[in-house]
């Protein structure tokens, strides 16, 4: 292409399915932006009950100011704005070379990316888009025959269109390319399921991505998951035993083991496994960043006018707060102790 795409991916909706597919496509390495207007089916829910990991439920504001945040520590760009439009981008031109090392893009002469329009910011240019509006799917017309995407409903004698939930697979791939779809079906009406839609649909584009790039489909399915450093003892602290395992396992894969591709995707599906072990230091920061990062978005006041002036307090462990007031008394004894202090002397 005579000019680059501004962006791997663009997804439209944050939501759940929105959401959980920017944070696997970011976390996967690609650029993306979510454009979210906050306009989510979940912001009709009362209180969200039902998601794992809150016991006592959590109200939707919390939760969706939550979702945003993991949004951004993926490395999504967020943008608060409506989409009106997506269009096709003109096709891209080949460039020739050797069978060897092309980039396994059979879709030279498709789509090169879309246009993506919002309602006030400026256009938007994506190699892939993931539609994931529940409500409205008009953004879409033109991309593929309206029949195909859109099903007609009668209602009290009166005839309108949807989009139609099924015209993805359950990966959310479609017949266009590039162009996937996040949507809930009808099965998906609680929030956790449509954030597993978002994810396996996630794990799709990232792995086409990696398709483009030359791994081939038994290779590029990857999994985003960290584990302890300590498990990798013995022969597996040995590159090499990565290298015999990759061999072995890829001995049918439709590459020759001795091209410059192979060699390529194989070193950088090696890094890519051998990076998701984590020392004991990681594991403890990460553990602390992601308390922080929860307990940022608490709302104390919320608390206190429920439950009365000493339930946020009454929530903590007792040990854990005197061992917490100690640290910053002894910080300020030591370091920078002021002459005097509020309620009394140093």
């Amino acid at each position: 292409m005579s000019d680059p795409l501004d962006r791997d991916v663009v997804v439209v909706g944050g939501g759940p399915a929105g959401s959980s597919a920017g944070i696997f496509l970011a976390r996967g390495g690609l650029d993306v932006a979510v454009f979210d207007r906050g306009r989510s089916s979940i912001a009709r829910c009362a209180h969200l009950e039902n998601y794992p990991g809150f016991p006592a439920g959590i109200d939707v504001g919390t939760f969706s100011d939550l979702v945003r945040d993991h949004l951004r520590r993926a490395g999504c760009t967020v943008i608060d704005d409506l989409i009106e439009s997506v269009k096709p981008v003109e096709p891209r031109r080949t460039t020739g070379g050797s069978n060897d090392d092309e980039s396994a893009s059979s879709d030279a002469d498709g789509l090169a990316g879309f246009r993506v329009i919002p309602q006030e910011g400026e256009p938007v240019t994506a190699r892939r888009v993931v539609a994931a509006t529940r409500y409205d799917g008009e953004y879409l017309r033109g991309l593929d025959d309206d029949a195909a995407m859109f099903e007609t409903h009668e209602h009290h004698g009166e005839t309108s269109e949807h989009f139609d939930r099924e015209y993805a697979d359950r990966d959310g791939t479609t017949p266009v390319e590039g162009l996937y779809v996040a949507t809930p079906s009808e099965a998906d009406r609680q929030a956790i399921t449509a954030a597993a839609r978002g994810a396996r649909v996630g794990k799709r584009v990232v792995a086409d991505a990696r398709i483009d790039e030359g791994w081939w489909p038994a290779a590029a399915e990857g999994v985003d998951w960290l584990r302890r450093e300590a498990e990798l003892d013995g022969e597996w602290t040995d590159r090499e035993r990565w290298v015999e395992w990759f061999d072995t396992h890829h001995a049918d894969a439709p590459v020759d083991p001795d091209s410059d591709r192979f060699l390529r995707v194989r070193e950088a599906a090696i890094d890519d496994a051998r990076s998701a072990y984590v020392d004991a230091e990681a594991i403890e920061s990460r553990a602390a960043a992601g308390h922080r990062a929860v307990a940022e978005r608490l709302d104390p006041s919320a608390v206190v006018d429920a439950h009365g002036p000493d339930a946020v307090l009454e929530a903590l462990d007792d040990d854990a707060i005197v061992e917490y007031v100690a640290g910053e008394i002894d910080g300020i004894t030591r370091e920078n102790a002021p002459e005097t202090v509020e309620g009394g002397s140093r």
